[in-house]
Formats: C-alpha cells, sequence, structure tokens
C-alpha cells in the first residue's frame, strides 16, 4: 500500500494549485493546507478562511494546518474548521525559516515539549478535533525530538509525519535516516515519512530501507515534478508520451487561476517566477529560460519564453520514450 499526502508549501500549494495538480496529475490521496497563522489576534485571516473552503477544494480531499504556540489559538481554529465540515487538523512542528522558529513555532517549539504538553492537553480536553502532527527532528539538534515524543505518546494522534532534518538545516545536507529508524523504536503512533523523495528511485530505496512506512509525504518533489506521486503509485518510472502537453495544459490552468486572483501583471509574473525555480527542474535541456522568465515585464513575454521551453523539450524528446531517475 502506498498512501500519498502532499507537504503543503507556503506561498504555493494554495487551492488553486491543489485544483489544477489534481486535475492534470493525481496520485495525492490527502493534501495538507498551508498553514494557518493568527499571531494572537483570535481571528482568521480571510486568505486562510478562502483556502480552506470546501466550495474551493471540491474534488480534493483536505487535512487544514495550524501553526502556533498558544493553545487558545489552536482551539479557536480547531473549532472553526469543524464548522466547515472538518475533522482533523494538523498542528506545524516542523517549519525550520528562522523567522518563524525564533518565535518559539514550528520546528522552534520541538525544544519545549512542555509547552506541547500544555497545548496538547487544552485542545484534548476543550476539542474534539483529530490532531495530526508535522515535525522535524529538532531545530538546534536531531536529539530534540526524543523529548518530543515521550510526549506525544500520551495523546491519541491521527499520525505523526517527521522529515529527518533538524531546523537550522532548512532543506540543505543530507536526511538523519539513523535518527528517524531510532524515532519509529520510539513511538507507537503511525508514522509517516517526509524528505528528499524526488524520483521514484529514492522512493523506492525509503521503502526499501523502511518497509513499515506505508504512508509518505512529499513537498518540493510534488512541484519539480508533478508526474511523480502517480509514478510512485504505479511503481512505474515511465513518464507517459505526452508529458509536456500535459505539463503544458497544467501551466495555462494554474497561471488563468492566479490571473483571476491577483492584481497587476507584476504580481502574478513575481508569482510564476516562484513556481518556475521548481518547475524548470522537468526541463532539462532549458535552464537557461529560467532567466528569461526572471527578466519578463509583461504577460506575452512570459508566454512566449514559456512557449519556447515547452517546444525545447517536446522537440528534444520527440524521438525517445522518457523515464524518470531508475
Amino acid at each position: 500500500m502506498r498512501t500519498i499526502y502532499s507537504s503543503p508549501l507556503q506561498g504555493f500549494t494554495d487551492f488553486r494549485f491543489r485544483n489544477a495538480f489534481q486535475q492534470f496529475f493525481g496520485g495525492i490521496d490527502k493534501y495538507i493546507a498551508p498553514y494557518i497563522r493568527l499571531n494572537g489576534k483570535h481571528e482568521i485571516k480571510p486568505v486562510n478562511e478562502r483556502d480552506i473552503l470546501p466550495a474551493n477544494n471540491r474534488s480534493l480531499n483536505l487535512i487544514p494546518q495550524i501553526i502556533t504556540k498558544d493553545a487558545d489559538e489552536f482551539c479557536l481554529v480547531a473549532k472553526f474548521i469543524q464548522k466547515l465540515g472538518y475533522t482533523e487538523l494538523n498542528w506545524n512542528l516542523g517549519c525550520p525559516y528562522p523567522m518563524v522558529a525564533k518565535k518559539g513555532m514550528g520546528s522552534g517549539l520541538l525544544s519545549m515539549p512542555e509547552k506541547i504538553d500544555e497545548i496538547l492537553t487544552r485542545v484534548s480536553a476543550e476539542t474534539n478535533i483529530q490532531v495530526s502532527v508535522k515535525m522535524r527532528l529538532g531545530y538546534e539538534s536531531p536529539q530534540e525530538i526524543f523529548s518530543v515524543l515521550p510526549v506525544l505518546e500520551k495523546y491519541r494522534l491521527a499520525n505523526i509525519t517527521i522529515h529527518p532534518r533538524i531546523g537550522k538545516q532548512l532543506y540543505r545536507g543530507e536526511v538523519d535516516l539513523k535518527a528517524f529508524e531510532e524515532c519509529l523504536r520510539q513511538t507507537s503512533h503511525k508514522i509517516f515519512y517526509n524528505g528528499d523523495i524526488t524520483s521514484v528511485r529514492s522512493f523506492r530505496e525509503m521503502k526499501e530501507r523502511f518497509p513499515s512506512i506505508n504512508h509518505w509525504m512529499i513537498g518540493r518533489g510534488l512541484i519539480a515534478d508533478p508526474f511523480l506521486p502517480a509514478m510512485i503509485k504505479a511503481d512505474n518510472p515511465l513518464y507517459p508520451e505526452n508529458r509536456y502537453e500535459v505539463i503544458n495544459s497544467f501551466h495555462d490552468a494554474l497561471f488563468s487561476s492566479y490571473e483571476e486572483a491577483l492584481s497587476g501583471q507584476g504580481h502574478l509574473l513575481m508569482k510564476m517566477y516562484s513556481f518556475w525555480e521548481f518547475f524548470i527542474q522537468s526541463f532539462p535541456n532549458s535552464p537557461k529560460y529560467l532567466k528569461k522568465i526572471k527578466k519578463a515585464r509583461s504577460i506575452s513575454v512570459y508566454r512566449e519564453v514559456v512557449k519556447q521551453i515547452i517546444y525545447s523539450e517536446t522537440a528534444n524528446n520527440a524521438l525517445h520514450f522518457p523515464e524518470q531517475n531508475l
């Protein structure tokens, strides 16, 4: 069994991206929404509400996420999403970015197991929301998680997703698979694996090393290679013959969705460039075009560059059936 979740990437995997991805690629069993952050104001921002509204996620199996160090905020969001019909809330204890972690949220909370305990105690007593956790090994040290896992054992969690890096690494360096292996021995909770699954081959290697893991989460790899989840599900590293036609259709749907939502072509072009920093990895013959996308100052120029990228890759792959890393 291969159950695949989409890991949330703030600024990328909102409902517009999720809907376009589901339409053209699929392979994802559940999507985790980018986190809701209240900043002590005790009110849900319209952008967060819009992202998880059932009407905007009709074809998706979605789980909202919160990032907080405050039990009142947690309970408020839990009750809010339950009114929308959700039964599970994912708690982000993994965000590695210093501006978040230094405020004691995300991976910055992992050095405070007593605080985690206090929040879960309140949430368990005051709501009936099902809580799942997405976490790293720690922020400063991979040993931090081993003080948190005994706390988590006290509660009925839906699951725990572990990205085996520390927050200070961001996404650099190797994942610590030995530490992940030790985590499996120290918890009775259902564990999901997240981190550096970027090909069918890398998935096969992880599956061989951790045969007890049946749930996997993919984040950056999903944006860089949107065919990846379905290929993993099928255990097939071969891309479809119309690979770049599908990517082109996906891009156009995504572009149109953001064009309706964003004001001004500058804002739109900046948004699409941020996606192309990932997308370009699916176009091995076209890295030079990323600079052209960044320099595009009009939608017409941008569209012409995208056309060049798609045409270049289609032409280069016309004579063979492409495959992912075996």
